[in-house]
């Protein structure tokens, strides 16, 4: 897909991304370097816990999902980064073998008032599994430049 500019977007916009499966060496990599829970590195302590199976970190859920939205390419040239995100929910398990995809909707359109040249663009992001059951979603706010102007 083309990247699109700040005055591109309209609120309801929806990109999605390409499906990624999830397998249970990178759930025990991520998990050993970055969220070392027993349920998330070791195959045997998970079973015993109260998810009944190794699952991956939220936080890896995450960067999964960001990292397939950008697969879409919509904001490749005009992503300015982002000041954060809000009400961030693991609503299942992610585990090993689920292919997940990443669904953006544009939520809101905000320019900026003191920086002309960008604005922010609400998403809201939802990934869902090979299942269409959403297992994340979050508000992101990306700093969106807006299209380039030639002399």
């Amino acid at each position: 897909m083309t990247t699109l500019y700040f005055e591109d977007f309209k609120v309801g916009d929806r990109f999605e991304s390409p499906g990624a499966t999830v397998t249970e060496s990178q759930i025990i990599e991520f998990a050993m370097r970055y969220d070392s829970q027993p349920f998330h590195m070791n195959v045997e302590a998970a079973k015993n816990s109260i998810y009944g199976g190794l699952i991956a970190s939220g936080i890896h859920t995450i960067a999964v999902t960001f990292r397939l939205f950008l697969m879409t390419g919509v904001i490749a040239d005009s992503n300015l980064g982002s000041p954060g995100f809000d009400e961030l929910r693991w609503l299942r398990p992610v585990r090993p073998g689920d292919t997940l995809r990443a669904v953006g909707e544009v939520l809101e359109i905000i320019p900026s008032a003191s920086k002309p040249d960008r604005g922010i663009i609400r998403f809201r992001y939802a990934t869902l599994n090979q299942r269409n059951e959403e297992v994340l979603t979050v508000i992101g706010n990306q700093i969106i430049r807006k299209r380039p102007t030639t002399p």
